[in-house]
């Protein structure tokens, strides 16, 4: 799944290739694709007609596209938006609407030109009046979705209890130290809880482990506050790092909004690579069980700890 390098990557393509461009048409082609928007695929489609984005943001993994007011009543209807969304825009939008989505496993948001070949596992088209390139939610897997949520250009009200993520203007080391402290769990588990830290998943919290010479079943109450802010700052200069890579990209299902892979896969220092030596010690990388999935560590530099959780 994409973790927060991967999603501000492709924010970032997003704020280069729709903000300040108005929706003319939607269509829905999966409805599993908007599962989140109650209302149904129509209503979703009708919401954002004739809506201009103003933002593109995100906190830890989710990414939303901030729309600004819709037109007013009795406003011209966009080119095409007819024969692709059929029902009227719906009575009562919020100024300061958003475009919720998420990734999931498999989920892409690309940027491309209008005449482009349909992708195998397109799931929905947004067309735009300048009828330049179109913003299209791609998932093969579709663990991924898109909502429109009322009033949540801010912050939207489903993601407003996922903490701020470690690269934020607003993340408090000294407050994520205390927390991670007060746990009662391991180290990786608190740094996989969006509520504590957000953004952070599998990849770069082994890697931030092995940066920080921390085990993963670490009981996190017998951590101190120095190896708190030391693995804060692991995780800051992996995440900055894996950032300015493009991300990590073990296959094309994650991809930049231009359809670009990420080059991070290459620096990886633990994760992925049971079996091989360390780049620190030469020590042999271990690949143990954990949560369903796997967990890299170098048995030399991340000594098991006397208690573990």
């Amino acid at each position: 799944m994409p973790e927060l390098p991967e999603v501000e990557v492709v924010r970032r393509g997003l704020e280069r290739g729709v903000v300040g461009r108005t929706v003319a048409g939607v269509e829905v082609r999966h409805p599993r694709a908007v599962r989140r928007h109650l209302a149904g695929a129509d209503h979703f489609a009708a919401s954002l007609v004739g809506r201009t984005v103003a933002t593109a943001r995100r906190r830890g993994k989710y990414l939303w596209l901030g729309l600004a007011p819709p037109e007013p009543a009795g406003s011209a209807e966009p080119a095409g938006s007819a024969e692709l969304i059929g029902p009227p825009e719906p009575r009562g939008s919020v100024a300061g609407d958003a475009l919720l989505g998420h990734l999931g496993m498999s989920g892409q948001l690309l940027v491309v030109p209008a005449d482009s070949p349909d992708q195998v596992h397109l799931r929905v088209r947004f067309r735009f009046t300048d009828e330049g390139r179109e913003l299209r939610f791609v998932d093969q897997r579709t663990f991924g979705g898109l909502a429109v949520v009322s009033g949540g250009a801010e912050l939207p009200a489903p993601i407003a209890h996922i903490a701020p993520d470690p690269l934020s203007a607003d993340f408090d080391p000294e407050r994520f130290a205390d927390a991670l402290r007060r746990r009662r769990t391991g180290l990786k588990r608190a740094l996989l809880d969006q509520t504590l830290i957000s953004g952070v998943g599998n990849i770069y919290a082994d890697e931030a482990l092995w940066a920080a010479r921390l085990h993963y079943a670490r009981p996190t109450e017998t951590v101190t506050r120095a190896e708190a802010l030391r693995l804060l700052d692991a995780v800051r200069t992996v995440m900055t790092a894996a950032l300015a890579a493009g991300g990590t990209s073990f296959d094309r299902l994650y991809v930049s909004t231009e359809g670009v892979s990420g080059l991070f896969e290459r620096s990886l220092e633990v994760y992925g690579r049971g079996g091989q030596a360390c780049s620190r010690c030469s020590s042999t990388i271990r690949r143990d069980a954990f949560m369903n999935r796997s967990s890299f560590s170098c048995p030399a530099c991340q000594p098991l700890p006397h208690r573990v959780r």
